[in-house]
């Protein structure tokens, strides 16, 4: 298991697991749309950037990234 710290709050999951997996874990989505709605991982191979979130300051897809850890995690 390792840590990573997700919107401030900190969660363990199994190393290997994508961030969009982690998400999912918690229950929390990835982001908004314009008009408002909870968005969240739909493809899961990188296509359709309904994962986006910021790691460590980077923008990047949750599902095409591993969690690593002490890795900082903000969702939109």
């Amino acid at each position: 298991m390792i840590q990573l710290v997700i919107n401030g709050k900190t969660m363990s999951v199994m190393d290997g697991m994508t961030v969009a997996a982690a998400l999912a874990q918690a229950k929390i989505y990835s982001r908004r749309s314009v008009r408002g709605e909870q968005r969240t991982a739909f493809c899961g191979m990188g296509v359709c950037q309904e994962c986006r979130v910021k790691i460590n300051g980077l923008r990047v897809l949750a599902c095409q990234t591993l969690c690593q850890q002490g890795m900082q995690v903000e969702t939109q």
